[in-house]
């Protein structure tokens, strides 16, 4: 094998690592967002249960003073009716009684509405409150997961970068310009062996000579089809499959 293809692909190995390193960092920022909104739905969730159920208090609150407000009306009426002495005030008194009770027995039908409501209210907040508490162990445990991850890749890609451009050096210029513009190109397959006499990396079937000039490590021999830089080792199988 051409010592320029043993750098190349040295180079190349180094280049695949750094790629799958920086592929696993890029996919932490998505994950630590999905895993973020998965919390605060199971808190919006349960804020609105709590916000549902300070409404329903409020009405019930609200119901409760109305009863009041009747009741006080009904002993004005009822004191009034002890100090008329006409029986057409009295009559229209007792009209206004009957009528505010009537109110008032609407309105505590209305209340007995707001209880089971509340009561059902007061069930989805704890089974919103179980939920978010839940999701927060479960995400809180894994933001730690992943910040330890990231930290590790982050400390990986730091030692896989520091000496790529030695690497990268010891390959004369022009095969490196070539290699990396491929490599821009055709992401981490880029110096690629020869199987079946079909390239290893388009998989197209090569000529004769472009094979023999690989075997005989002479120069540096690319793909006539996709451009890839080719190398070929004894343990490789040309035999053209059917």
């Amino acid at each position: 094998m051409l010592e320029a293809i043993e750098k190349l692909l040295i180079l190349q190995d180094r280049d695949r690592k750094l790629l799958r390193v920086r592929d696993e960092l890029a996919h932490v920022a998505p994950e630590r967002q999905e895993l973020t909104a998965r919390a605060l739905s199971t808190q919006g969730a349960l804020d609105a249960a709590k916000l549902r159920g300070k409404q329903i208090e409020s009405e019930r609150k609200k119901l409760e003073l109305d009863v009041e407000a009747k009741q006080q009306q009904i002993q004005k009426y009822a004191g009034q009716q002890l100090l008329t002495k006409k029986n057409e005030e009295y009559r229209a008194l007792a009209h206004e009684i009957e009528m505010a009770k009537e109110v008032i027995v609407k309105i505590e039908d209305q209340a007995i509405v707001f209880m089971e409501q509340a009561e059902a209210a007061a069930q989805q907040v704890a089974a919103a409150n179980v939920a978010a508490s839940a999701a927060k162990k479960l995400v809180d445990g894994k933001l730690g997961e992943l910040a330890t991850r990231e930290a590790t890749l982050q400390a990986e890609l730091a030692g896989l970068d520091s000496n790529r451009e030695e690497l990268a050096s010891v390959v004369d210029e022009l095969t490196r310009s070539r290699y990396e513009r491929l490599l821009k190109q055709k992401g981490q397959n880029v110096v690629v062996g020869i199987s079946h006499s079909s390239c290893g990396g388009c998989h197209m079937k090569l000529q004769r000579q472009v094979v023999v000039s690989c075997q005989a490590e002479q120069e540096i021999v690319t793909c006539p089809n996709c451009a890839r830089i080719l190398y070929f080792t004894r343990d490789m199988d040309l035999a053209v499959t059917e």
